[in-house]
């Protein structure tokens, strides 16, 4: 009897063992992203569980404080792959909620454009891989601005536009920028001086009567498609996918870049420090480095690729602006600063006061 019980223990001990290992190899078959809505073709999804025989679990967030608030609250643990934006990579590395990568395990990095290899937001790249990049600019109707100046005067000059409805964004810094920049101090302003210039200007354009409220990217689109709105600030991307989903909305309207300087953007992906999964992560940052896969991702949301491999294979209508800027606006483009310590208290001081009054 003792035997019986020693080997139905030994039995059991080694189905547990055996369930255990099961349950830890199916743990190992899923990869967790976060990311932002609609950002990601789920084509390029399926491609990646069929080669890698995994299950992408995908969560999102709609704005960078939320993503930020998850990590803080223990996501670093529960994500493998993150997409922020670029100043709010400093912050992650800075709080400790991001690792370095091992580039070894990412040949793909050779397509990087090499803009991007040692940007100022992660200086030599260690943390980050671009996802995505793209511009915010003003998007206007051409009847009723034939002779539109390329300008942020289209905005802040109440003599170009003395009666038109027009929008601002909720995004702070981008507004505070781009005051900065049509009162020539650079849209990558952070002189609290320049602030509080730019704040005086945002408080009497935002007191005009035409200025209809804050929105941003697809809602504001659909304000100008709708006439309720004639001109207002969102992303290119945006702006190109709903021209090639509403065609003939966008007969008159236009994207374009401020001759003043705007905002460059890149979202980046980046791998949690305590990510589950960190070489499944490694390995989807690289397949979306993929020549191929980096055009279908572009081709899909619009957005402009950061792989130089993929030029080829992208649409047409992404090769050129208001995808691909030109050299000269190129030249007039900033990164958003990122703003930590006494600054970012500044700033959002001075921003609330805008908000509220």
């Amino acid at each position: 009897m003792a035997n019986k019980r020693r080997a139905a223990a030994l039995l059991a001990l080694g189905i547990g063992s055996a369930l255990l290992t099961f349950t830890a190899q199916a743990a190992e078959k899923k990869l967790y992203l976060f990311n932002w809505t609609q950002y990601m073709d789920p084509d390029i999804i399926s491609e990646f569980e069929q080669r890698y025989d995994v299950d992408v679990v995908q969560s999102y967030f709609g704005s960078l404080a939320e993503m930020y608030a998850k990590l803080q609250a223990g996501g670093d643990s529960q994500y493998d792959v993150i997409v922020p934006s670029n100043y709010f990579i400093p912050r992650l590395i800075q709080s400790g909620l991001v690792q370095k990568l091992d580039k070894s395990q990412i040949p793909n990095l050779d397509n990087v454009l090499a803009r991007f290899q040692n940007p100022a937001y992660d200086p030599q790249a260690q943390y980050s891989v671009p996802y995505q990049w793209g511009t915010t600019g003003l998007v206007y109707n051409t009847e009723t601005f034939p002779d539109a100046p390329q300008s942020w005067s289209l905005l802040f000059d109440a003599d170009v536009n003395p009666s038109q409805p027009f929008s601002m964004m909720t995004d702070g810094q981008v507004m505070m920028g781009a005051a900065c920049a049509w009162q020539g101090q650079g849209y990558d302003c952070t002189d609290r001086q320049a602030w509080v210039d730019a704040a005086k200007l945002l408080l009497k354009t935002k007191g005009r009567r035409n200025f209809t409220g804050f929105a941003d990217g697809t809602p504001v689109l659909q304000q100008l498609e709708r006439g309720v709105s004639q001109v207002g600030l969102t992303y290119n991307g945006d702006y190109l996918l709903n021209k090639s989903e509403n065609p003939e909305a966008y007969e008159h309207l236009k994207f374009m870049l401020p001759k003043e300087g705007s905002e460059l953007w890149v979202d980046a992906m980046m791998i949690p420090a305590r990510a589950p999964h960190p070489e499944l992560a490694h390995k989807f940052i690289n397949f979306i480095l993929d020549a191929k896969i980096g055009a279908q991702l572009s081709n899909y949301n619009r957005y402009s690729t950061p792989n130089k491999a993929a030029i080829p294979y992208l649409d047409e209508d992404l090769q050129g602006p208001p995808a691909q800027p030109t050299k000269e606006q190129m030249a007039e483009l900033k990164f958003t600063p990122s703003l930590d310590g006494q600054k970012l208290q500044t700033f959002q001081q001075i921003w609330n006061e805008v908000k509220s009054r």
